[in-house]
């Protein structure tokens, strides 16, 4: 996501999400969480040296929240999660789908992040990406969320630039609720890093979200009760 383009949000896309899989606000998909305790390793495919530290060090803020090992690692063939910046987009695979994944082959991307990114774009960026790689769907997806969505602004909104998407990419990302009995989920957190930003006339009742770039309270109680 990303305002920076006339207003514009630029949006993360998910790759290859299956029928989504909902107990707190929050959601996550059930069979793609990681086992608990699991040791997760990361590894960077490309990039400059001075942007991996800075994603290094926001993504592990999910680790203060969650019983999981996150590890950064050299070498390439020992990570589960394999970072790049080359592809248009930033995205992340959900979960357990990076094992799935060739393992020369991203499983993340951060395809708009530079070494002058201010410190904001690169928390809300990277934090709500490793959230989709522990699990974590988007929040305005939440099963329970009931969003009273304006969808032909939705698609026209997406549609344009910078983003450019497909209706069935705006479908995916952006209007599709998640299946209640594959979810892990409670009511929705609008201050969730998981939550797009949601413009005035986004909605058919006035619901509007503002642009995340912390975890929220809510973001690091839900890790825990997934991870305890």
């Amino acid at each position: 996501m990303d305002d920076s383009d006339g207003g514009q949000i630029r949006a993360c896309v998910d790759r290859k999400v299956p029928p989504k899989p909902g107990n707190a606000r929050m959601a996550a998909v059930r069979a793609l969480q990681w086992p608990l305790r699991s040791i997760i390793r990361v590894a960077f495919l490309d990039g400059d040296a001075a942007l991996h530290d800075r994603v290094r060090d926001t993504a592990l803020t999910w680790r203060d929240h969650a019983n999981l090992k996150l590890y950064f690692v050299p070498a390439v063939d020992q990570a589960d999660i394999r970072i790049s910046f080359r592809e248009p987009g930033s995205w992340s695979y959900i979960g357990t789908e990076c094992h799935s994944i060739p393992t020369d082959e991203a499983t993340m991307n951060y395809g708009w992040l530079t070494a002058d990114s201010s410190p904001d774009e690169v928390d809300r960026v990277v934090l709500h990406e490793f959230g989709h790689a522990l699990g974590c769907i988007h929040e305005h997806q939440n099963p329970a969320g009931g969003i009273q969505w304006n969808r032909p602004a939705v698609y026209a909104y997406y549609g344009g630039p910078p983003n450019n998407w497909s209706k069935e990419e705006i479908d995916q990302n952006v209007l599709a609720t998640h299946a209640v009995d594959l979810t892990v989920h409670t009511e929705v957190d609008t201050a969730s890093i998981m939550i797009y930003p949601i413009p005035p006339g986004m909605t058919l009742n006035g619901f509007e979200v503002e642009m995340n770039t912390k975890l929220s309270p809510t973001d690091e109680a839900f890790i825990r009760t997934l991870y305890p």
